[in-house]
């Protein structure tokens, strides 16, 4: 590290993002210093600004800065059938696939006991409000195939089942304790189309 107290701040600050380890929290902060005042406010207004804008869609709990995320606003979207996933990085994944044209709900985290996150954390009574509401056929609860990503998803089986509606998960192909945010989207979309009935 550099001798320099303000410069040393400026790289840990980089150095918190996740995937950034010392050497890229250092790269970064070198190049933002370098970059003219005009960039460097633009950057740091954006982030403000995007803090500001960017919330949870009411209705689908994925990130959004308009009324309804996009893919909630779009009438051709197949409003029976619900995909859950961990996160809004996951929602962008499956997306990529261009197989699934319903829609998702976004919970925010895992059930982690380790890790003091509870299923009152998590965006689960909102999932329940619309399986409860809307006129829902299908869930499928497309959750991270670690130990975390199973107990969560064998956690809304069991709630999710008193309603009628059939609950499916996504089939094997995703290495065991690996993220949907990082599979390839030919392993996706196998795993979509062969998706298993939860017992």
């Amino acid at each position: 590290m550099p001798n320099i107290e303000q410069l040393n701040k400026l790289i840990g600050q980089f150095g918190k993002l996740p995937g950034v380890g010392a050497k890229t929290a250092q790269k970064m902060a070198y190049f933002m210093l370098a970059q003219p005042d005009s960039a460097v406010k633009e950057f740091a207004d954006t982030l403000l600004k995007s803090r500001d804008l960017i919330r949870c869609c009411p209705h689908c709990q994925n990130l959004t800065d308009r009324p309804l995320c996009p893919i909630c606003a779009d009438p051709k979207r197949q409003k029976s059938a619900i995909c859950v996933v961990e996160k809004p990085e996951d929602v962008e994944a499956m997306e990529r696939t261009r197989t699934f044209t319903g829609t998702y709900h976004v919970l925010h985290g895992l059930i982690s006991p380790v890790n003091g996150i509870g299923a009152d954390q998590l965006r689960i009574r909102e999932l329940l409000h619309r399986v409860a509401e809307e006129e829902i056929e299908e869930v499928i609860l497309a959750t991270s195939p670690n130990v975390e990503g199973q107990a969560t998803a064998l956690y809304l089986n069991k709630l999710i089942k008193p309603f009628g509606v059939r609950v499916t998960g996504l089939a094997l192909g995703i290495p065991v304790g690996g993220t949907l945010e990082y599979a390839d989207s030919l392993t996706l979309t196998r795993a979509m189309e062969n998706r298993r009935t939860f017992e």
